[in-house]
């Protein structure tokens, strides 16, 4: 009853907070074996899929490494652990992860979205989409974008894990602030600029009472890219 409480109350944070925005729609690891566990051997938060979620849109078309969909942005390499919390949080092959987030400047593909450059009808596109299913060490990589922001969210990406066609979690996962605050003053993110509605993870609704289970690890590289790192523990 609780989760249910909390589900729709942080729903009705969205869309309150997220209205000018949304009226049309809505842990360290360096190697493929070096897993660490964060947050312990807990099924991962679950969160609200809204509000750009596409399952109509959801088939080959978006099973891939490549997301970017030629969408300009500092490159961002995912890695998601997906670890199963029935088999001592041992990795868990064969999940279905997908994956969703906003471009640099804020807007989702599959949508009419509203935002600080207008409007933009991206109804036919599917950029930052992607699905994988994970390998034998429990692992789905994919190249896309630092994601920017929209009003009343701080900047996150959408999961969600299947196992045999099954929804096993739907979750979301949170950038460190002190690099959000740094990639949003480079060049191609500087005309949006940094997100003052949301300064900190810590003043989302969604991240405030989760976050150290949906933090991911991001880290810069020498090219100026960024990798990120997060584990997904879901009961396989």
């Amino acid at each position: 009853m609780e989760n249910t409480r909390k589900k729709f109350l942080k729903q009705l944070f969205i869309s309150a907070t997220a209205v000018p925005v949304l009226i049309e729609a809505c842990k360290k690891s360096s190697t493929d074996t070096d897993v660490t566990q964060s947050g312990g051997c807990t099924v991962s938060p679950e969160e609200t899929d809204g509000p750009y979620p596409l399952y109509t849109s959801r088939g080959s078309s978006i099973r891939r490494l490549d997301i970017t969909d030629g969408k300009t942005g500092i490159p961002l390499h995912i890695t998601i652990n997906v670890l199963n919390t029935n088999d001592s949080c041992k990795p868990l092959a064969n999940a279905r992860v997908d994956i969703w987030h906003c471009d640099k400047d804020g807007y989702y593909s599959g949508y009419s979205n509203r935002g600080y450059l207008g409007n933009q009808d991206n109804t036919a596109l599917v950029f930052c989409r992607g699905i994988q299913y994970s390998d034998t060490a429990g692992q789905v990589k994919f190249t896309s974008i630092y994601p920017g922001w929209y009003e009343g969210r701080v900047t996150h990406i959408h999961a969600q894990v299947y196992l045999d066609s099954k929804l096993k979690c739907t979750t979301q996962i949170a950038f460190p602030d002190d690099i959000n605050t740094a990639v949003y003053k480079t060049t191609l993110y500087v005309a949006h600029g940094q997100n003052t509605s949301m300064p900190k993870n810590t003043s989302d609704m969604i991240f405030a009472d989760s976050l150290s289970n949906e933090l991911a690890t991001v880290t810069a590289t020498e090219t100026g890219d960024y990798n990120l790192v997060h584990n997904i523990y879901v009961a396989g």
